[in-house]
């Protein structure tokens, strides 16, 4: 006889919590996930406030771009204006729609979805703090045998004279008026992202950052090439720049600057981070082991000091990326109600995790930075091309593309791989699997390139650039 409500809780419905209740439901395990349905919706972050409304905004944001590039293939007309509200409009509906699929596919899967807000009782107990539909509170108490934390983060805004003025990634997808005026406080891939998708849509951009170059952990090279090519496309980016407060003004929000100069703009964006979310989840009074800024701490197996709660995602600020908690929900499931049949046990691993910023141009990378390498293997080969694609010869466009591989010279494999150029996420998604599969510089170079392409260029690069 079970002792307990369910096999697994999971607590947060974004892309880690979905992931391990679904397949978890579907080995036959009882499964709940809560989640606050009033706020983001099921799929978290990254479907509602993040990834997928992030990438349909960039889409959004190459039009104006493209039909002016067209002039150059013989289109000719007026230049198309853009309808804020219909943009608007049209996401909340994709959105929505997702957030259906979400629903059916845990439903479907035999999962009990729970709308409210889950807190850990005790060490098997699990409240849950709803809202009748008369507006009073209730309460629920459920048992589980294991419970998985997957609440994700949420934006950082640090304090400073101003801050309930500011927005955050939260809030940018469904500002009531278009930010003629934009200015966005940061230097991460997400800062970098909204300055070029708002540059593309029209507003006028001014992007500040205390550091010496925007994205902080990627290839120096590819930092200082992106933010030649942001800045030509308009983007003010000002470096070794910070804030130092914000009044609302009748002819906007004055952005006072700590070199004395002041910035009028419609909306500021801070971008400066996130959190784990973790507060009120009870973590304390269970004493579950937290690292910075209240991240769960969790071993390989994602156990916390308690065995039977277990985290995946953004809450244990490993690596941020959805496919990252996917993987790692994928290891827990495994791990507790065993793998697939005719399937070994899922593994995770951190190196070699691809990525991609969705700025204009796009970054793509995958696996070590020149520093990171030279500091691994000591001696390394690096091979570079940099170039105007063939669409721009005739578009007009001085958008230039660079491409980087960089060898380890004792085994000739491949350990990094970068790009910025237009669909570098796409490309380099490809690299990946070679990487990941130890491709050498030589299997590289005997594989046939597609022509005309610019992925060619990463099996054509025969000319070492630098050595040692």
């Amino acid at each position: 006889m079970n002792s307990f409500d369910f096999d697994l809780f999971v607590i947060g419905g974004g892309s880690g919590g979905v992931r391990a209740a679904r397949m978890a439901a579907q080995r036959g395990a009882r499964v709940a996930l809560a989640e606050t349905l009033g706020t983001d919706g099921l799929g978290g972050t990254c479907v509602n406030v993040g990834c997928i409304p992030k990438k349909l905004y960039s889409y959004a944001a190459h039009y104006a771009e493209a039909a002016e590039e067209s002039h150059g293939y013989g289109w000719e007309g007026p230049a198309p204006v853009l309808n804020w509200p219909t943009l608007k409009a049209n996401r909340a509906k994709e959105i929505s729609r997702l957030n259906g699929v979400y629903s059916n596919l845990l439903r479907g899967s035999g999962v009990t979805v729970l709308n409210g807000f889950a807190h850990l009782q005790a060490e098997h107990q699990i409240s849950l703090s709803t809202l009748h539909a008369d507006g009073t509170p209730g309460h629920q108490t459920f048992s589980a045998r294991h419970i998985l934390i997957a609440t994700g983060g949420t934006p950082h805004v640090p304090h400073f004279v101003g801050r309930e003025h500011v927005i955050t990634s939260n809030e940018i997808f469904d500002l009531p008026d278009f930010p003629q005026r934009l200015v966005v406080v940061g230097g991460g891939y997400i800062a970098c992202e909204f300055a070029s998708i708002f540059n593309g849509l029209g507003a006028h951009v001014t992007q500040l950052y205390r550091g010496e170059q925007v994205l902080r952990g990627f290839d120096d090279e590819v930092r200082h090439f992106l933010a030649a090519e942001m800045t030509k496309a308009g983007v003010d980016l000002r470096l070794n720049a910070g804030v130092l407060a914000i009044h609302r003004q009748t002819d906007g929000l004055h952005v006072q600057l700590e070199d004395g100069n002041t910035l009028v703009a419609d909306a500021v964006l801070y971008a400066t981070g996130r959190t784990p979310n973790v507060n009120g989840l009870g973590l304390d009074s269970l004493g579950i082991a937290q690292g910075a800024q209240g991240a769960v701490l969790v071993n390989d197996q994602y156990q916390t000091n308690i065995p039977h709660i277990y985290a995946v995602g953004d809450v244990t600020a490993r690596v941020q990326l959805t496919p990252v908690a996917l993987g790692e929900a994928m290891v827990v499931v495994d791990h507790l109600f065993g793998p697939a049949v005719g399937k070994p046990p899922r593994t995770m691993h951190y190196d070699c995790i691809p990525t991609a910023v969705f700025t204009h141009p796009n970054v793509g990378t995958v696996g070590l930075t020149e520093a990171q390498a030279r500091t691994q293997f000591g001696h390394i080969t690096l091979f570079r091309s940099e170039f105007r694609s063939l669409k721009h010869t005739l578009s007009g466009s001085t958008e230039r593309t660079l491409m980087k591989l960089i060898v380890d010279t004792a085994t000739d494999r491949v350990v990094g791989l970068h790009m910025v150029g237009a669909e570098a996420g796409e490309i380099v998604q490809g690299f990946a699997v070679a990487m990941k599969a130890g491709a050498t510089k030589a299997i590289f170079d005997s594989t046939l390139g597609i022509h005309p392409t610019a992925a060619e260029e990463f099996v054509t690069m025969r000319d070492a650039v630098k050595a040692g």
